[in-house]
């Protein structure tokens, strides 16, 4: 039973979680060692991180370079111990070589409602 099911039968009902969704754009010529990095940083994340839910990395249907990510932690210190992980420092080099400087955009947001 994956964690997301275990929560609603602990719960009853979804809890409120902390979701991140940068959007960004790999540099031409960078994708596959671009996504060679954000595979690492995802399985890392979600295998060592307890307060991780969920790490999706979607691509553009359109745009091969332009990328999504869908995460969702338990909260927000979850974010913060997230972002102070030693596979994330790894992640940020990686991503200044490979993101196109100024084309990330990151939201982090409250879910309120949650349909599987």
């Amino acid at each position: 039973m994956d964690r997301s099911h275990e929560d609603r039968r602990r719960h009853g009902r979804t809890p409120a979680r902390s979701s991140h969704r940068p959007l960004l754009q790999v540099v031409p010529g960078c994708r596959d060692a671009f996504l060679a990095a954000i595979e690492e940083n995802a399985e890392r994340t979600f295998t060592d991180e307890p307060g991780c839910r969920v790490f999706d990395v979607v691509c553009d249907l359109d745009d091969d370079h332009h990328f999504v990510f869908h995460e969702i932690y338990d909260d927000e210190a979850a974010v913060d111990a997230h972002r102070t992980a030693p596979h994330y420092k790894v992640w940020r080099e990686a991503a200044a070589q490979y993101v196109v400087p100024g084309a990330q955009v990151n939201t982090l947001s409250r879910r309120r409602f949650h349909h599987a």
